[in-house]
């Protein structure tokens, strides 16, 4: 069954300016990780709030946090290991205590609170709602 779903998932993807990425798209209920939490930057105050958010998840999902390279290398690494959502700590972070959660298959982005961060994960990893909607 593992690899019946690794098989499955596994994608080259031709995006908008021509580059390909490779994406383990599995799905997220599935997904050994489910988090990835990235500061921006190296500096300014971005890596201790980007661990902070990365203590309140560690404890409910397997997360892991990176801040080596340019953010896209990151997002491409994590896409490739099948990581279903990356969470990025950025400037604005610092202001409002919100952050982007990016998701992997539509690359699409939203601004979450840090506060609501852990439920809106578990919504959308949670094994139940998988279930619920096969």
């Amino acid at each position: 069954m593992v690899l019946a779903v690794l098989s499955h998932s596994l994608k080259e993807e031709k995006l908008e300016n021509g580059e390909t990425r490779v994406v383990m798209s599995i799905p997220a209920p599935l997904a050994p990780v489910k988090a990835a939490v990235l500061p921006l930057v190296k500096k300014d105050g971005l890596p201790e709030l980007a661990q902070k958010v990365m203590d309140d998840l560690k404890y409910d999902f397997n997360c892991q946090y990176e801040e080596k390279d340019s953010i896209g290398k990151r997002y491409r690494r994590q896409d490739a290991i099948g990581t279903p959502f990356c969470i990025t700590v950025d400037h604005q972070s610092l202001e409002d205590g919100c952050v982007t959660v990016r998701e992997r298959d539509t690359m699409s982005q939203e601004r979450v609170p840090i506060s609501e961060l852990r439920a809106l994960i578990d919504k959308r990893v949670n094994l139940n709602n998988l279930l619920r909607n096969l």
